[in-house]
């Protein structure tokens, strides 16, 4: 079978969406404890980023919705690409300062990395990448790690935190949890397009597109053969994927142009124009 071939190296992460049972306490912890800004809001939606660039976060109000079981299928942490170290220290200061819950902090060779839930204990991640000649090793092979980071040398010698969340700010990547990683592989690499970046995690796999170390993290940390949550739960809605080819966003969705696929698992991609 002839592999189909890989995605173009413009394709990036749009706005991830997230169902929500409290849409204005949510939208106000992301503007408090990070600094986001409100873009647009109604009764039933806010889309948050950055002052002056495209959504990063857009909130669906669904009250009524059941929580997705723990150990289910979906979001493990929408991840914010920082512009550089500078502010991601200067974020997490804001976000301590507002009392956030912290979860992790992490050293991953291509990125730092903080990790905090919000109000709904969707899972988030604020890194900066290091540069990329640091990303691999001599024999070319992506090369990430999990060590431990000291979160005060993010902040040593700050004088202020994050007024907002700085411009530049983009989704980074998104990591999920899936019921197998061969059904995770056959639908990101083999139909989407994208590369696989390293296997080195165990229960995990990443993958990216135009040399990024991922765009998409996947892994069974839970179980394999986890449950999926019930339809329309809490949690992760779908994923904009940013396709500016044409014939990208014809292999993947047909005629469509621009449309949603759906991998095992029910994650929605959303296949977006530029």
């Amino acid at each position: 079978m002839t592999r189909p071939p890989v995605l173009p190296a413009d394709v990036r992460l749009g706005a991830v969406h997230l169902r929500v049972s409290d849409l204005e306490g949510a939208a106000r912890w992301y503007r408090e404890a990070l600094g986001f800004s409100v873009l647009a809001e109604d009764s039933g939606t806010a889309a948050l980023g950055t002052e002056s660039g495209p959504p990063l976060l857009v909130l669906h109000a669904a009250p009524g919705a059941p929580s997705a079981p723990r150990g289910s299928t979906g979001l493990f942490h929408v991840a914010f690409l920082l512009p550089s170290r500078g502010d991601l220290g200067a974020l997490t200061l804001r976000a301590r300062e507002a009392g956030a819950m912290f979860t992790g902090f992490s050293d991953h060779n291509v990125s730092e990395a903080v990790y905090l839930e919000d109000l709904e204990g969707n899972g988030i991640e604020l890194y900066a990448d290091r540069a990329p000649s640091a990303w691999r090793l001599p024999d070319g092979r992506m090369f990430m790690t999990t060590e431990a980071l000291d979160p005060g040398t993010l902040v040593a010698g700050l004088q202020r935190p994050a007024e907002r969340l700085p411009e530049g700010t983009r989704v980074g990547h998104v990591h999920l949890r899936v019921s197998t990683l061969a059904a995770a592989e056959a639908f990101y690499v083999r139909r989407m397009g994208f590369e696989v970046t390293t296997r080195d995690y165990p229960g995990a796999l990443f993958v990216a597109a135009g040399g990024y170390h991922h765009h998409f993290g996947l892994n069974v940390w839970g179980g394999s053969g986890a449950p999926r949550p019930p339809r329309g739960a809490l949690g992760l809605a779908s994923v904009d994927l940013v396709v500016p080819s044409m014939a990208a966003r014809e292999r993947i969705l047909g005629d469509l142009g621009e449309g949603t696929v759906f991998d095992l698992d029910d994650n929605a991609i959303r296949i977006v124009r530029s």
